[in-house]
């Protein structure tokens, strides 16, 4: 997995950054979920309880991720197309859309 920026983080905040304890809140409910999977396999729980865990798991990440991807388009989209109205160049406009597309096909995978 690679991770690709385009924006020095010490010129402006992530889109994300007002929910950041949320967003850590949530992510480590997640991270203990998973260890639950883990010692269900372990302790040879029935496959369809720990299917259920899985899906669940699946779901929260989803969320996560959505919540992430409309912070970037209001925030990091709605922030370049405005500076592109100064600036008159749409190039950070486009380029933060297909970021934003670049993602959606990741999610969808």
């Amino acid at each position: 997995m690679t991770t690709e920026t385009t924006t020095d983080a010490t010129t402006a905040p992530h889109g994300y950054t007002a929910d950041k304890d949320a967003y850590l809140k949530r992510l480590r409910r997640i991270e203990g979920q998973v260890r639950g999977i883990a010692r269900m396999v372990d302790e040879d729980k029935y496959c369809i309880d720990i299917l259920t865990q899985v899906a669940a798991v699946n779901k929260a990440l989803h969320a996560v991720s959505m919540g992430l991807l409309e912070e970037h388009i209001s925030h990091c989209v709605v922030g370049a197309a405005q500076e592109s109205q100064v600036s008159g160049n749409d190039d950070a406009v486009q380029e933060k859309v297909q970021e934003a597309t670049a993602a959606i096909g990741r999610l969808l995978r």
